[in-house]
C-alpha cells in the first residue's frame, strides 16, 4: 500500500478538461440527459472554477442528488448527428493528513455501532453493483482476508489483497457488469476492483462509499501488478472510520487516496455516479469518444 507522501505541505491545482463526443447514424430528435461531471466541493478539496458547454446549444439545469453531488441536465428539441460535451474544472487540493490514529481491534465494536445508524444504511446495505453472492463469498474465503487487527489495517490489506487478485485489463468488463462476472475472469478496471472492496467492507460493517473522479498519474516507473498508469477517469473506494472520517482506498493502484485524486461525485455505486446518463429520440448507431486533460498548475 502507498500511503501519501509526509511533509507534503503545499495545496495542488489541477486544470480539468473533460470531453465527451457522442456521434449517431442518424439524426437525433430530442435528447434529455444527466451530467455528473463537477468535481465535489468537500474537505480537502477546494473547487475553484466550474463550465460545461454544449455543441449544439443545449439548455442546462443544475440540481443536487441525495448523496450531495451536482448534477446538469442537459435538454435539446433540435435535430443533430453529433453533441459535444465539454466540462472545465479547476480544483484545489489540499496534502492529505497523516494517518497516525492508531484503530485497535476493539475500535471493530465501534465500527458496528455506527452501521446500525440508519443515516449510514446507504453505505452499509447492498446495492445493485455491489452485494454479497455465493461468489463473492468464496472469493474471500480464498483470499484469506479478515478483520484481525483493527479497521485501518484490515481495510489497507484488502485493499493489497485485492490489487494481487486481479488483472487490469480495459475492455474484459463494462459498465454493467457485475462482481461474479468479474470474479469468474479476475480481469477488469478500476470500476470493478471498486465494487468488490465496496462490497466486502460494507459486509464487515464499514460505511462505504463508492467515488467517480480523476486520478493525476505521473510516474511511468511504477511496475506496480495492476497499475492504470496513464487513467485519468478513475474509481475508488472510501470507508468511514471512528476519529478519521472518510479515508479513500484505491485497490487498483495499491493506495490511499491523496491529493493526485479528484472526487467528482460519490455514491453506492457505479449506477449512481455515470457521468452521462439519458434518453434520446432517433439516432440510430452511436459512437461515444471521451478525452480527459488533467493538467497540474
Amino acid at each position: 500500500m502507498t500511503a501519501p507522501a509526509d511533509g507534503a505541505q503545499d495545496s495542488w491545482r489541477y486544470r480539468i478538461e473533460h470531453i465527451t463526443r457522442f456521434v449517431y447514424s442518424e439524426p437525433v430528435r430530442r435528447c434529455t440527459m444527466s451530467l455528473c461531471l463537477q468535481p465535489l466541493q468537500a474537505p480537502g478539496q477546494r473547487l475553484v472554477d466550474f463550465s460545461v458547454k454544449t455543441t449544439p446549444p443545449s439548455r442546462l439545469t443544475t440540481e443536487t442528488d441525495p448523496f450531495g453531488n451536482t448534477r446538469h441536465v442537459l435538454t435539446l428539441h433540435q435535430d443533430h448527428n453529433m453533441l459535444e460535451v465539454v466540462s472545465t474544472s479547476e480544483v484545489e487540493m489540499e496534502p492529505p493528513l497523516a494517518l497516525h490514529e492508531s484503530l485497535g481491534m476493539s475500535t471493530w465494536d465501534e465500527v458496528r455501532a455506527v452501521g446500525a445508524d440508519p443515516k449510514w444504511w446507504d453505505f452499509t446495505s447492498a446495492s445493485p453493483l455491489a452485494r454479497p453472492s455465493p461468489a463473492l463469498s468464496d472469493f474471500i474465503r480464498q483470499l484469506g482476508v479478515e478483520r484481525r487487527d483493527g479497521p485501518l489495517a484490515d481495510l489497507i490489506a484488502l485493499s493489497d489483497a485485492l490489487n494481487d487478485a486481479f488483472e487490469y485489463m480495459p475492455g474484459a468488463t463494462s459498465v454493467d457488469s457485475t462482481i461474479d462476472e468479474f470474479l469468474t475472469s479476475c480481469k477488469g478496471v478500476c470500476q470493478d476492483y471498486t465494487h468488490v472492496m465496496v462490497a466486502i467492507a460494507r459486509s464487515w460493517g464499514v460505511p462505504t462509499r463508492y467515488v467517480s473522479g480523476y486520478l493525476h498519474v505521473t510516474d511511468p516507473g511504477s511496475g506496480q501488478p495492476g497499475s492504470a498508469f496513464g487513467a485519468a477517469t478513475h474509481a475508488w473506494a472510501e470507508t468511514h472510520l471512528p476519529r478519521l472520517g472518510w479515508i479513500g482506498l484505491d485497490p487498483t493502484n495499491r493506495s490511499l487516496a491523496d491529493q493526485k485524486y479528484v472526487r467528482i461525485a460519490v455514491g453506492r455505486d457505479y449506477q449512481d455516479v455515470p457521468p452521462t446518463r439519458g434518453v434520446i429520440a432517433g439516432g440510430g448507431d452511436s459512437q461515444l469518444d471521451v478525452d480527459v486533460r488533467m493538467t497540474l498548475l
